[in-house]
């Protein structure tokens, strides 16, 4: 017993984190993307750590876009810089938010570390919805939205700086 005990210590011990993940990808553009050891490696250090996990498919799609002429670590700054674009841009337009604001109070949550969901933040990026219709669609498609901006959140969180001055102003 006093073995599994250590043994789970010494995996608590290993943090995983996005540096190391970009440790073995570079590793892995080394070995000209051809090592499917370094990938199998990379697979388990997402899965090993809670951080990670929700940004599995994020890695794995950057992984797809290696090649020959990729600088790993600028390449996977642009590549995040992107997605994150991408995805919150169709989030805005699936849930029919506020672009604005809706870009404020994710930046706001990136630079706190923190996405608050209470008070009235998140009412201010909801679209008008009818007084007639009833307060309960309200709170669901509040709640739709918190769910999703705290997934889109966890997926973003921690993977490069604060956003810039220059895309919070677009």
């Amino acid at each position: 017993m006093d073995d599994v005990v250590f043994e789970f210590e010494l995996v608590k011990q290993v943090e995983v984190d996005i540096d190391y993940i970009l440790m073995l990808v570079a590793k892995y553009h080394a070995d000209n993307c051809e090592n499917k050891e370094i990938l199998v490696a990379i697979d388990k250090a997402i899965k090993s750590s809670l951080q990670l996990r929700s940004k599995k498919e994020l890695i794995e799609n950057f992984i797809e876009t290696i090649n020959a002429d990729t600088n790993v670590n600028d390449d996977w700054q642009h590549f995040v810089r992107e997605q994150r674009e991408s995805d919150i841009q169709f989030l805005i337009a699936e849930e029919k938010l506020k672009p604005e604001e809706t870009k404020k109070f994710v930046a706001n949550a990136f630079c706190d570390g923190v996405l608050k969901t209470t008070g009235t933040d998140v009412d201010r990026i909801l679209p008008p919805v009818s007084r007639f219709g009833g307060g309960g669609s309200r709170d669901k498609k509040k709640q739709t939205v918190i769910e999703k901006l705290k997934a889109f959140f966890e997926k973003y969180f921690g993977l490069i700086g604060p956003v810039d001055s220059s895309e919070e102003n677009s």
